[in-house]
């Protein structure tokens, strides 16, 4: 009996063990606006998009260095984008926290959808040489 209900309990302990994978938690885009709809709602907008896509489309693996470097290149991209004034990230979070001219806060997750930022409805081409 006592063999029986120590099974059941490691049996529940492995099931109970939870995933550590919070990056599809975090950038799952069901029930969400589609990024190009949200994008039409202003420029800032379609700017926030056009950083998350970026964001998504330099992902390289899931060491704390893979996570780095896709958040740097996401930022080195919205740097040149005209209304962005400020851009924090947290990369493993995968998130990065960006403030516009207007003052405007918004926070963005990685959008993988297989298009860059510069295929965004709204977005003017970044500007040579910025930064």
């Amino acid at each position: 009996m006592n063999r029986r209900i120590v099974t059941w309990l490691v049996l529940l302990v492995l099931a109970s063990c939870r995933s550590y994978d919070y990056q599809s938690k975090v950038t799952d885009q069901d029930g969400l606006t589609p990024p190009d709809q949200f994008a039409r709602y202003g420029t800032e907008q379609a700017q926030a998009v056009a950083i998350a896509r970026e964001y998504g489309r330099a992902g390289e693996g899931e060491s704390a260095e893979a996570l780095a470097t896709q958040a740097d290149k996401a930022m080195t991209y919205a740097r040149t984008l005209p209304d962005v004034a400020d851009i924090d990230a947290d990369p493993l979070g995968h998130r990065l926290t960006i403030r516009f001219k207007s003052g405007w806060r918004t926070a963005v997750a990685p959008i993988d959808d297989g298009e860059s930022g510069a295929e965004t409805p709204g977005v003017k081409p970044a500007a040579p040489g910025k930064r």
